[in-house]
């Protein structure tokens, strides 16, 4: 077989057969006027001749069947993604994949993807391996190559041009669907990632919060502050029977005299994005990952003015946020009734942490980041005494249960959390003695579950449903802690419907724990209006002074 022929099969196939998705999108967004048909056509074309090209080029000898090989097998796995989760596949989505563990990955592969793997990938590929072409001279391969160029570039003028004002409309109004196009999606993606991750390599850290301190000292105090701060995974705010969910997902929860605040909203919809910006002293709009990485962050800004840090993991880690800090990873414990063979339940977080805290001889702030409601496998996130609703989805094919079964098993993790952080602040309220308690609890981003086809998270913000962006968070704090620092509650409680986000956390937790820095913005901290006694407006001022 020629090169050319074949490379024009291969085309045909990709477009054809492992892009379902991105069909799919486009047939939403267009009806079925004959206007709008010949125009998709017209893309089915392009991308047919597109991707010819781009094989054409690399089609050398002992470079054209590895590297189509390789695409074969990678587009068919990124269609099952595609297909079953409802993802897309940007810059962002590799920097997950990159940054999650191989157990994390584990619970997103089932029976269904070996389908696509075996029958878009394997099958194909061997029919690639065991092809022949047409021997050619270097010369002849390389006129070839000319000739096949300069046919495609002006087919895709004769293709293009009658559509110009369409496509110029597509590109403005749904930027996103580029990232559906299979394979130019991930490979576009792989690049981007590696060339922003080989220029940020070198960057230096830049120093956060020098002239921080300690507005009071344990002497003036009478006793150290000890807060809490549990980053949710995968939380969707809209669940919580505390903001009005027909369930009761917070059974718990609802008996203590927390502060919960239903207005709040996710940096990024993916750990490796919302992790580091909830920690970072960036707002949404000017935050990217570039910036968390080289910059301190909010624990860096804490332990310069002395106080003890420490990150317990039950999850895949606090991208990057907790490099320069104490660091303890729960999940590869073995604690038998919290931890089975491939991870451990949320409530190993507190495993001996009692006896960190009876060492403190300073302020602390403690992080757990939490499994959470981590998807697909919802059922695996807690204990059997938990399964309150039922019957739920007991399998990571997502799309094969029905929609009651994946929010119950969605909701039955919810439930645990619910269990979890009131394990937490009784925790708290046994050490309020020696120490003004406080919680914080803060989801990374939220959930789909199934809504319009789409499952789990990692959509690009600005297409992403609320369901991954509107998230849970509740503070807790001891009555002793309110009297010291004159948070009134009453006021506190007033804002339980003001819109907050990720933005808030970094401010907030500077004037829970009284440190004075020019980076405090108190417009910031969600609790600069409830300080309302002598001693908080005093304290208050030295802060923003």
């Amino acid at each position: 077989m020629s090169k050319i022929k074949f490379t024009l099969i291969i085309s045909l196939f990709l477009v054809l057969f492992t892009n379902k998705s991105f069909w799919l999108e486009l047939y939403k967004i267009y009806n079925s006027s004959q206007q709008n048909i010949f125009f998709i056509i017209s893309i089915f074309l392009f991308l047919v001749v597109f991707i010819n090209l781009c094989l054409t080029i690399i089609s050398f000898k002992y470079i054209l069947k590895p590297t189509v090989i390789f695409i074969l097998i990678t587009a068919s796995l990124a269609a099952y993604f595609m297909n079953s989760y409802g993802i897309m596949i940007d810059r962002s989505m590799i920097r997950n994949v990159m940054e999650t563990d191989i157990k994390e990955a584990g619970g997103l592969f089932n029976p269904a993807i070996f389908f696509y793997l075996i029958f878009l990938g394997i099958i194909p590929s061997l029919l690639v391996w065991r092809q022949r072409f047409e021997d050619k001279t270097f010369a002849g391969e390389i006129l070839n190559k000319i000739y096949v160029a300069g046919i495609s570039l002006l087919l895709i003028v004769v293709i293009v041009f009658p559509f110009f004002k369409d496509y110029l409309s597509l590109g403005k109004n749904y930027k996103y669907i580029r990232h559906l196009i299979n394979p130019v999606n991930y490979i576009y993606a792989i690049s981007s990632y590696t060339k922003r991750t080989l220029t940020d390599k070198n960057v230096p850290i830049k120093p956060l919060g020098t002239d921080a301190v300690l507005l009071t000292d344990r002497k003036q105090r009478g006793k150290n502050n000890l807060l809490i701060i549990v980053v949710g995974e995968a939380a969707r705010a809209v669940n919580f029977s505390l903001n009005g969910y027909k369930e009761d997902t917070n059974p718990l929860l609802s008996q203590e005299k927390v502060f919960n605040f239903s207005n709040t909203y996710s940096c990024g919809t993916a750990t490796a994005a919302s992790v580091p910006c909830m920690f970072s002293h960036f707002n949404r709009a000017d935050y990217s990952r570039s910036k968390a990485d080289h910059n301190e962050n909010l624990l860096d800004v804490l332990s310069r003015v002395g106080i003890k840090v420490l990150w317990r993991d039950n999850n895949s880690g606090c991208k990057g946020v907790c490099t320069r800090v104490e660091t303890e990873n729960m999940e590869h414990l073995h604690i038998p009734g919290l931890c089975g063979r491939e991870e451990c339940f949320d409530m190993v977080l507190l495993e001996n942490l009692q006896d960190y805290v009876d060492k403190l001889d300073s302020d602390a702030v403690v992080i757990l980041h939490q499994k959470g409601c981590h998807g697909p496998e919802y059922y695996r996130r807690h204990t059997d005494e938990f399964s309150e609703f039922s019957p739920e989805c007991t399998t990571n094919q997502l799309q094969e249960c029905t929609s009651a079964e994946v929010t119950n098993a969605y909701n039955n993790t919810l439930l645990y959390t619910d269990y979890f952080l009131t394990q937490v602040i009784d925790f708290l309220k046994d050490n309020s003695e020696n120490f003004y308690t406080s919680m914080i609890y803060m989801s990374d981003h939220g959930e789909s579950l199934g809504e319009n086809g789409i499952y789990l998270h990692g959509l690009p913000y600005f297409i992403a449903p609320d369901e991954q962006k509107h998230i849970p968070f509740i503070v807790w704090l001891s009555p002793e802690y309110m009297t010291f620092a004159g948070i009134n509650g009453n006021i506190l409680a007033k804002e339980r419907e003001k819109e907050f986000s990720h933005d808030n956390l970094f401010h907030s937790v500077l004037g829970l724990m009284g440190v004075k820095t020019k980076i405090y913005d108190p417009n910031l901290d969600i609790f600069t209006n409830c300080r309302t006694t002598e001693p908080a407006a005093k304290l208050k001022q030295q802060q923003i002074n």
